[in-house]
Protein backbone atom coordinates (compact mmCIF):
# COMPACT_ATOMS: atom_id res chain seq x y z
CA UNK A 1 0.00 0.00 0.00
CA UNK A 2 2.89 2.44 0.68
CA UNK A 3 4.52 1.89 -2.47
CA UNK A 4 1.32 2.29 -4.10
CA UNK A 5 1.38 5.60 -2.67
CA UNK A 6 4.94 6.67 -3.54
CA UNK A 7 4.44 5.40 -6.80
CA UNK A 8 1.09 7.53 -6.71
CA UNK A 9 3.14 10.27 -5.60
CA UNK A 10 5.98 10.28 -8.13
CA UNK A 11 3.40 9.86 -11.08
CA UNK A 12 1.57 13.03 -10.04
CA UNK A 13 4.50 14.75 -9.59
CA UNK A 14 6.38 13.89 -12.98
CA UNK A 15 3.43 14.78 -14.78
CA UNK A 16 2.58 17.87 -13.23
CA UNK A 17 6.64 18.43 -14.49
CA UNK A 18 5.41 17.86 -18.05
CA UNK A 19 3.00 19.86 -17.97
CA UNK A 20 5.03 22.92 -17.00
CA UNK A 21 7.55 22.29 -19.13
CA UNK A 22 4.97 22.13 -22.45
CA UNK A 23 3.43 25.70 -20.76
CA UNK A 24 6.31 27.42 -20.93
CA UNK A 25 7.90 25.70 -24.39
CA UNK A 26 6.10 27.99 -26.86
CA UNK A 27 6.97 27.74 -30.38
CA UNK A 28 7.14 31.20 -32.63
CA UNK A 29 4.11 31.13 -34.89
CA UNK A 30 5.18 30.80 -38.71
CA UNK A 31 4.89 33.58 -41.16
CA UNK A 32 2.01 31.56 -42.65
CA UNK A 33 0.63 31.19 -39.17
CA UNK A 34 0.98 35.09 -38.52
CA UNK A 35 -0.68 36.17 -42.10
CA UNK A 36 -3.89 33.86 -41.27
CA UNK A 37 -4.23 35.30 -37.53
CA UNK A 38 -3.86 38.40 -39.22
CA UNK A 39 -6.70 38.32 -41.88
CA UNK A 40 -8.28 37.04 -39.08
CA UNK A 41 -7.85 39.95 -36.69
CA UNK A 42 -9.22 42.28 -40.20
CA UNK A 43 -12.23 40.45 -40.61
CA UNK A 44 -13.10 40.61 -36.87
CA UNK A 45 -12.14 44.48 -37.09
CA UNK A 46 -14.17 45.17 -40.24
CA UNK A 47 -17.26 43.05 -39.30
CA UNK A 48 -17.32 44.42 -35.19
CA UNK A 49 -16.75 47.87 -37.40
CA UNK A 50 -13.85 48.88 -35.99
CA UNK A 51 -12.51 49.14 -38.76
CA UNK A 52 -13.76 51.48 -41.74
CA UNK A 53 -13.65 50.26 -45.09
CA UNK A 54 -10.87 52.58 -45.96
CA UNK A 55 -9.00 51.46 -42.82
CA UNK A 56 -9.35 47.88 -44.14
CA UNK A 57 -8.41 48.55 -47.63
CA UNK A 58 -5.22 50.14 -46.75
CA UNK A 59 -4.43 47.01 -44.42
CA UNK A 60 -5.36 44.85 -46.89
CA UNK A 61 -3.18 46.54 -49.56
CA UNK A 62 0.18 46.17 -47.32
CA UNK A 63 -0.55 42.54 -46.32
CA UNK A 64 -0.93 42.07 -50.65
CA UNK A 65 2.77 44.04 -50.94
CA UNK A 66 4.40 41.79 -48.14
CA UNK A 67 3.01 38.18 -49.67
CA UNK A 68 4.60 39.81 -52.88
CA UNK A 69 7.35 40.34 -50.85
CA UNK A 70 7.52 37.08 -49.41
CA UNK A 71 6.73 35.38 -53.04
CA UNK A 72 9.65 37.25 -54.52
CA UNK A 73 12.38 36.54 -51.82
CA UNK A 74 11.29 32.88 -52.02
CA UNK A 75 11.84 33.20 -55.61
CA UNK A 76 15.33 34.41 -55.38
CA UNK A 77 16.09 31.89 -52.99
CA UNK A 78 15.03 28.52 -54.64
CA UNK A 79 11.69 28.59 -52.93
CA UNK A 80 13.33 28.75 -49.40
CA UNK A 81 13.26 31.93 -47.07
CA UNK A 82 16.69 32.42 -45.80
CA UNK A 83 17.22 33.82 -41.98
CA UNK A 84 17.52 37.46 -43.16
CA UNK A 85 14.56 36.89 -45.09
CA UNK A 86 12.48 35.35 -42.41
CA UNK A 87 13.78 38.63 -40.13
CA UNK A 88 12.77 41.01 -42.24
CA UNK A 89 9.31 39.28 -42.80
CA UNK A 90 8.93 39.23 -38.76
CA UNK A 91 9.41 42.92 -38.63
CA UNK A 92 7.15 43.72 -41.23
CA UNK A 93 4.82 42.02 -39.72
CA UNK A 94 5.01 43.59 -36.44
CA UNK A 95 4.45 46.54 -38.12
CA UNK A 96 1.50 45.58 -39.92
CA UNK A 97 0.01 44.35 -36.46
CA UNK A 98 0.49 47.16 -34.88
CA UNK A 99 -1.23 49.42 -37.60
CA UNK A 100 -3.76 46.71 -37.25
CA UNK A 101 -4.67 47.05 -33.11
CA UNK A 102 -3.91 50.75 -33.67
CA UNK A 103 -6.96 51.67 -36.55
CA UNK A 104 -9.18 49.07 -34.38
CA UNK A 105 -8.60 51.12 -31.36
CA UNK A 106 -9.11 54.78 -32.56
CA UNK A 107 -12.31 56.28 -32.41
CA UNK A 108 -13.07 55.79 -36.45
CA UNK A 109 -16.02 53.36 -36.36
CA UNK A 110 -17.64 52.38 -40.08
CA UNK A 111 -21.27 54.15 -40.17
Amino acid sequence: MKNKLIAFAITGLLTATAFGQSATTTTKPTIKQRKHHQQARIRQGVKSGELTHGEAKHIEKQEHALNKEERQMRKADGGKLTAADRAKLNRQQNHLSKEIYKDKHNNRKRG
